[in-house]
């Protein structure tokens, strides 16, 4: 199940009408809470889209407490619940205070770029994001196959993939893994 969440609607209904900024750390907590009761509200396996691109600013307390403290409980061995996140709409000023608190918090997230296509953003490994970019690339992949195509050893890969996989960023659907953002 896709389910599609647009910050400036969540802003507006929490804090106030006419504003499309998000700043300050306990405007950035309510926007939060508002989030995690409607993922609550939602069962299975789902991918969230997250959307800014109608949120104007973005400042270093708000991504903290909207972005890092949203992933952090799913980047546990024990998630709440099997939930992915796809964050789209995001401008290069949203980026700065973005990039700043992943690698703080060593977080990373999939970032939908203007032109549809994923990509990584944050605290991830160059081994890391090979095998992302190679299961992009692949569609869905086994984990033999993923790991010919990066040319690393099976037991590598799947350490890789498996490491992806509890950062929410890559997701295994029966023995195939599939990026978290690649296009269906």
């Amino acid at each position: 199940m896709i389910n599609h969440i647009d910050l400036s609607t969540v802003l507006r209904r929490t804090v106030c009408d006419l504003y499309s900024n998000l700043v300050t750390r306990p405007t950035g907590a309510a926007v939060r809470t508002a989030i995690e009761t409607q993922l609550a509200e939602l069962g299975g396996r789902t991918v969230t889209v997250i959307d800014f691109s109608n949120v104007s600013l973005l400042d270093f307390s708000c991504a903290d407490e909207v972005v890092a403290k949203l992933l952090l409980p799913y980047c546990d061995d024990c998630p709440p619940r099997d939930a992915y996140f796809v964050f789209r709409g995001m401008s290069e000023t949203h980026l700065d205070a973005l990039e700043h608190v992943l690698e703080r918090h060593r977080l990373a997230l999939v970032l939908q770029q203007e032109d549809g296509v994923p990509t990584i953003v944050g605290a991830v490994s160059v081994a890391e994001r090979k095998v992302w970019e190679a299961v992009i690339e692949l569609g869905s992949a086994t984990c033999d196959e993923v790991a010919r195509q990066v040319g690393v050893a099976a037991e590598e890969g799947d350490m890789l993939l498996n490491a992806l996989a509890r950062r929410r960023l890559m997701m295994k659907l029966g023995d195939q893994w599939v990026a978290v953002g690649a296009p269906a």
